[in-house]
């Protein structure tokens, strides 16, 4: 009797898998009381698809504090110069070598495991598009299969892109004494947000403003 031969898709989808389980990626923490963005739930299932550890939209689910004045704020950055002069609240103690340094050490490593989910990613999207070009005699519902994978994989991979960049603008901001600073009004972000979110540029006032827009 001839032996029965598996659907391509899946096996396709079999190679994603082991890809993303040889990469070693792990789940990133996410802060407790971050809210869901529109459209997280989809995005959880393309991670989960192609076995990275989803962070939703880049930017989004970021960690909230009570604001205060935008006088405190600015009286905060003048006097709470810290180390290396980095911007702090006026409420806050400046940055010790040790927290920046934690920060840092954090930053690092998130780099290089998203820097892997990239390779990773790039990797499975090139079997698909590779496996894509032999598609003579597929019929209509396996096209639109392949189409979908691929169009999950590109998403995928962008969002972890953004995320890459970020980490890797925020390691940047440490070394040239600017993190801290909101790169939109210029007042203090906060050190206890950082400590949440090491990868924050607005403070959260600005932050509220850029998600109302």
């Amino acid at each position: 009797m001839a032996e029965r031969t598996a659907p391509a898709g899946a096996d396709r989808a079999g190679s994603v898998d082991r890809l993303a389980a040889d990469s070693g990626i792990i789940k990133t923490r996410q802060p407790a009381a971050a809210v869901q963005p529109v459209g997280s739930a989809r995005s959880a299932r393309q991670g989960k698809a192609f076995g990275v550890a989803n962070r939703g939209t880049p930017g989004q689910g970021e960690p909230e504090q009570s604001g205060g004045s935008a006088g405190g704020d600015a009286a905060g950055r003048a006097a709470g110069g810290g180390t290396a002069g980095l911007a702090v609240r006026d409420n806050e103690s400046p940055w010790t070598v040790q927290e920046l340094d934690a920060v840092r050490a954090e930053l690092t490593a998130a780099m290089t495991r998203i820097a892997g989910e990239v390779q990773t990613l790039e990797t499975a999207i090139a079997d698909m598009m590779r496996d894509s070009g032999d598609g003579a005699g597929d019929d209509q519902a396996d096209s639109g299969s392949k189409a979908f994978e691929r169009e999950q994989g590109m998403t995928l991979l962008a969002n972890t892109r953004e995320t890459l960049f970020q980490t890797e603008h925020a390691l940047r901001r440490i070394e040239d004494g600017t993190y801290g600073s909101c790169e939109s009004c210029g007042n203090p972000i906060g050190k206890l947000r950082l400590q949440a979110f090491p990868r924050a540029t607005l403070c959260v006032a600005c932050k509220q403003r850029q998600e109302r827009r």
